[in-house]
């Protein structure tokens, strides 16, 4: 029996060979479950000395019932499903995994790009006999149009870095991003009203919090241009689902293209996926062979570190440090 007891709470991954590798350093066992529910997590953890976690809830509830607990370390970088008030209050370090985001922004591009050329219709169009480019009229010149990112952190940087070469004019609403910033990136700072209004695209790039749950609803659908194509790659509660089926059967905007959904995976009656003006992808933005393996590196890093006695180096609560005299 190792000196230590870290559980994967959940995992679509795979394998874990990774992990054990970087874990087996400091001693400790890796034990893996599939759990879904609290009740889950508190039978399978209340020993555990770290977790490492993806989508499984970390509540209130469950981190009070872990007595031993070091570190909880999120695979990725959004931390919404965990009690980080919870944690904070028992000692426990939370941290996440600051990973390369290229995918992440690429995946951004693609969505645009195949929105915007209608690339997945024109395949569908000739894979069922037809070789008609009217088929997919009308298509817009991408040149000259203006792209909207709401949240400028590192991928919202990144996604304009990439946009650049498409001769876009860029704005963006952030306002916890000094003004520099935009400048340095030659990105137009405006408010949120008028990104929502003046962009004929809009990128969401801004965590799930209690201030932007739901910021994009009917209000701001209505007001977008009749022919936007709104995108999401970060969590799906930041949009109003509803609001959004709504404003794409109705066609209040042109199209969407979404990586996240707020119910993952979706529910098989979801009005959503019957539209034919939206794409749909499994919340994969994040992936390629490189990144995949970076994330579960790291996460175990992490906690191997707290468990040596160490401050995490993404650590997510900082003020856990003044609970525990650090």
């Amino acid at each position: 029996m190792g000196k230590f007891k870290v559980v994967i709470t959940d995992s679509d991954y795979g394998s874990h060979e990774i992990e054990e590798e970087v874990l087996s350093s400091i001693g400790a066992d890796l034990v893996k479950f599939q759990c879904k529910t609290e009740d889950d997590i508190i039978r399978c953890c209340s020993d555990a000395d770290g977790l490492l976690n993806q989508y499984a809830p970390i509540t209130r509830r469950v981190i009070e019932n872990l007595q031993r607990a070091r570190i909880i370390v999120r695979y990725g970088v959004g931390v919404d499903n965990i009690d980080i008030k919870a944690a904070t209050e028992r000692g426990i370090f939370v941290a996440n995994v600051i990973y390369d985001i290229t995918d992440v922004a690429d995946h951004t591009l693609s969505l645009i790009l195949s929105l915007s050329r209608k690339i997945i219709w024109a395949d569908r169009n000739v894979k069922e006999n037809g070789w008609d480019w009217k088929s997919v009229q009308p298509i817009s010149r991408l040149k000259d149009k203006t792209v909207g990112i709401i949240g400028f952190g590192r991928i919202g940087r990144k996604v304009a870095q990439r946009l650049k070469g498409f001769e876009v004019k860029i704005l963006s609403y952030d306002p916890y991003v000094p003004e520099e910033i935009f400048k340095e990136y030659g990105v137009e700072k405006v408010d949120f009203e008028t990104l929502i209004k003046e962009s004929d695209i809009i990128t969401v790039h801004t965590p799930l919090t209690d201030e932007t749950r739901h910021m994009i609803g009917e209000k701001e659908l209505r007001s977008m241009k009749h022919d936007a194509i709104l995108i999401n790659v970060s969590r799906g509660g930041i949009i109003d689902e509803k609001a959004l089926y709504k404003a794409l059967k109705e066609r209040w905007i042109s199209g969407a293209g979404l990586d996240v959904l707020e119910v993952e995976p979706p529910s098989k009656d979801n009005p959503l996926l019957r539209l034919d003006n939206v794409i749909i992808t499994p919340h994969m933005a994040w992936y390629s062979n490189k990144s995949l393996d970076e994330i579960r590196r790291k996460a175990a890093e992490e906690v191997a570190r707290a468990l040596s006695g160490q401050i995490p180096m993404n650590l997510v609560n900082r003020d856990v440090l003044k609970k525990l005299n650090l």
